[in-house]
């Protein structure tokens, strides 16, 4: 073809072609060239230039008059409704040039001679020749048209494409860029359908959207055509495919590195329409929405191709693929930039510091170290969430699961309620959100609507100030954070916040708490999920049907969904050690799950009740424990995550020890067997006394001050008028401390330390370095402050 052709084969275009056909059209052409030869597919088909869109404004004499019409665009932008639709209606009145439109026409029809398809349905998508750049994405301003067939229809859609460079949102976005209106062209790609209308589409991006982590390839599915996802207007699949274990895995398994596998509602999908509409948006059927659109072998193609793509741009990439319902083949229909969080990932971490505040309203215990301000919102229940806008400060008496969606919109979090170890704590902790928990009056002393600040950057005590306050903030460039000896862990529990600490230099997950997992994502009583036909409660035996909608049974629901959140954690710290706590759920809290009362004893104390090691084993639990083995040996071989680590929590005795590691060997968990390390929580004093024998039969203790300090001071951890004798540093507990420490040296195991002392008191972190701990694990929000302290500690060591 001649250079001035306005019309251009998308095989012939590469990345050096942004000029001429816009980012996308230039993209399609550059994966057809180079990236066929790796099994990627991508429909073919061609683009008309940027020349193409000067020669049709000019032929209609509309250069000067969108001058004109973009001119009376207002600063504030209050008349951007009337000057774009104004814009729009001059270029969809226009009239095509007859070597344009006879060059449009021609090149569908030589798709038809090349298909053999007479009635050849194509997309005509949009291209801006400024968009898609590495600092600028116009992703989603733009319009496409899909199912369009015939030549009236064909140049109808093309004429609507170049009118899109003018919707409202277009506009606005090209203001805030700086791009000038008439320095941007459109080109139109118009490529072969795909007929995800018979089956299903949606977009993918190589890295996670929300926080920036590279290790995993995102996947959002839908059935249908694809705009209902890339609109918003569906609740998609989700499924993360883990990159590092690409090359290892294999189309037919059995290594599937596929993290998480979420059901989205799916309630419609677009298909083709009949009438003069060329698709049609309509309600999904039950089978659908209780189906996953991609079976495991598909989703770990998307992500093999999300990483081939990432790796020949040399940048993350959002990507947007549909599956041909005629065919089973999967394609990759548009490729950019991410731009958002591909930008950021030098950015520092950040310390609050006030400069000034108003009256103390309340105190209590502070979670986390930053400051936030916002509007007070008194609610009793989660149900009244609506009340809640982002940016919020949430006030209520304590949290449980059900309150984890408001918690996110929220700012901030202040509870009458609960201690460090709490529900609002940890999930604070995990989403990065300022809270202060257990202030006795928060909900009786602040006002709905009232402007506060909360801080938690003064110390162990966090403080609700009125007003907002003047704040300093500080910031620490990852990079320049001093190394240790002692490995400095993070203690998390939530899979959907794992990735938020990709940036922090940890040495892995000191303690994942399979409780959360249990509580929030699988919801229901592993027995009642075995054996659902006992529960006696209809409401329960629905609400365990409907959780389990799609998966073979009860059990296979619960070892997915546990296997993929330890992976997700797992993954986050990948390649250091995760060591992941198996369950330590009291009675009481193993009889609010779904289904739990009917499965669990009453207990007056469930705190030193049937809890831990000993539910393995002994009674109806056993089978229950089966499962979660399960999930760990699927999370560590199937899914691939062998970094994974196991702790047993509250193991009373020498002989419980030995039958639960029996236990584990039955089920596939054997010490030493592929890397696998098992290691003790050390919370009760008899691990103390006996860690000689302990540590011969695991690889490590991991010290839980929490218990350990409760059952040495004889003090409920739970009472609020005990809490000043509930202190980690009472020479007792340093004692027994101290102890395990030297015996665990005597027979070479490693030891570890989680919980919050060392963050609030720099003296404890001291002591654990002056006895030779291998490490610490902290919440992730206390992690800089601790890194500090304890290489300050082993200096002073090195030098005294």
């Amino acid at each position: 073809m001649t250079t001035d052709n306005p019309i251009r084969r998308l095989s012939d275009l590469s990345n050096q072609d942004t000029a001429l056909v816009g980012g996308k059209n230039a993209s399609l052409g550059e994966m057809i060239a180079s990236l066929g030869a790796r099994g990627i597919r991508v429909p073919g088909g061609f683009a008309t230039t940027a020349a193409a869109y000067w020669r049709f404004i000019d032929g209609n004499d509309l250069r000067q008059r969108i001058a004109d019409a973009m001119a009376a665009l207002k600063a504030d932008q209050t008349n951007l409704k009337s000057v774009g639709a104004k814009v729009r209606q001059m270029i969809e009145g226009g009239r095509w040039p007859d070597s344009l439109s006879r060059g449009i026409t021609e090149a569908y029809d030589q798709m038809r001679q090349e298909t053999g398809i007479e009635d050849l349905d194509v997309a005509v998508r949009s291209s801006a020749t400024a968009e898609d750049l590495p600092t600028a994405s116009f992703a989603g301003q733009l319009e496409t048209f899909l199912n369009i067939r015939g030549h009236d229809a064909l140049l109808d859609a093309c004429r609507k494409c170049y009118a899109s460079l003018f919707t409202d949102r277009a506009i606005a976005y090209r203001e805030r860029q700086g791009f000038d209106h008439l320095d941007v062209a459109l080109s139109v790609g118009v490529q072969r359908m795909v007929r995800s209308d018979l089956a299903g589409s949606g977009v993918m991006f190589s890295l996670d959207t929300e926080t920036g982590y590279p290790g995993v390839v995102l996947i959002n599915a839908a059935w249908g055509l694809g705009e209902t996802v890339v609109q918003g207007s569906v609740d998609p699949d989700e499924y993360h495919v883990f990159k590092p274990l690409l090359p290892r895995a294999q189309p037919d398994g059995p290594l599937m590195p596929i993290i998480e596998k979420r059901r989205g509602g799916k309630e419609i999908k677009m298909i083709y329409a009949t009438g003069k509409a060329t698709s049609e948006t309509v309600e999904t059927t039950d089978e659908e929405r209780g189906t996953f659109v991609l079976t495991d072998a598909e989703i770990l193609t998307l992500g093999r191709w999300g990483k081939i793509i990432e790796d020949h741009y040399g940048h993350p990439m959002d990507m947007e693929w549909a599956k041909d319902g005629d065919t089973g083949e999967l394609f990759i229909v548009q490729a950019r930039p991410e731009t958002v969080h591909s930008q950021r990932a030098s950015e520092p971490f950040r310390s609050w510091r006030l400069l000034s505040k108003g009256k103390t309203l309340i105190e209590g215990v502070a979670i986390g170290a930053a400051v936030a301000t916002g509007t007070v919102r008194l609610l009793k229940s989660p149900e009244e969430s609506a009340k809640v806008k982002e940016g919020d400060v949430l006030v209520t008496g304590m949290t449980d699961p059900d309150w984890v969606p408001v918690m996110k919109k929220a700012a901030a979090i202040v509870t009458d309620h609960g201690g460090r170890t709490s529900h609002a704590a940890i999930v604070s902790r995990e989403l990065g959100l300022t809270a202060i928990v257990g202030t006795g009056k928060a909900t009786s002393t602040l006002k709905d609507g009232q402007q506060v600040t909360v801080s938690c950057a003064e110390g162990e005590r966090g403080f609700v100030y009125e007003g907002e306050a003047e704040m300093e903030v500080s910031e620490t460039d990852p990079a320049e954070i001093e190394d240790t000896t002692t490995d400095i862990m993070i203690n998390l529990a939530n899979p959907g916040a794992a990735y938020r600490w990709w940036r922090l230099p940890a040495k892995g997950i000191g303690l994942a708490r399979i409780e959360f997992i249990i509580g929030n994502h699988i919801k229901a009583h592993p027995l009642a999920l075995m054996h659902p036909d006992r529960l006696e409660d209809a409401e329960a035996k629905k609400a365990i049907a409907d959780l389990t909608k799609g998966y073979k049974d009860g059990a296979e629901f619960f070892i997915d969904r546990m296997a993929r959140g330890i992976a997700r954690l797992a993954a986050a710290q990948w390649p250091n050690p995760a060591i992941v706590r198996l369950s330590d759920f009291k009675t009481n809290e193993y009889a609010g799950l779904i289904g739990g009362r009917q499965f669990e004893p009453h207990e007056a104390n469930p705190m030193l009740g049937w809890r831990g090691a000993s539910r393995y084993t002994d009674g109806p639990y056993a089978e229950a424990f089966a499962l979660e083995c399960a999930a760990v040996r699927r999370a560590r071989e199937d899914i691939g995550l062998d970094n994974i680590r196991v702790m047993i929590p509250f193991c009373r005795t020498i002989p419980e020890a030995d039958r639960v590691l029996a236990a584990m060997a039955e089920h596939g968990l054997v010490r030493g067997k592929g890397g696998l390390e098992i290691f003790v929580m050390a919370e009760i004093p008899a691990n103390v006394i006996l860690a000689r024998e302990f540590g011969a039969r695991f690889d490590g203790f991991s010290i839980g001050t929490n218990d350990l300090t409760q059952l040495i001071l004889g003090v409920d951890r739970d009472n609020d008028q005990l809490a000043h004798l509930f202190d980690a540093r009472d020479p007792a507990v340093k004692a027994a401390i101290a102890d395990l420490l030297d015996k665990a040296r005597e027979v070479g195991v490693k030891t570890g330390l989680c919980g919050q002392a060392p963050s609030d008191h720099p003296e404890f972190a001291a002591f654990l370095v002056e006895h030779g701990i291998d490490s610490i694990s902290v919440s992730p929000d206390s992690f800089l402050n601790v890194k500090r302290i304890v290489a300050q500690a082993e200096r002073e060591r090195e030098t005294s």
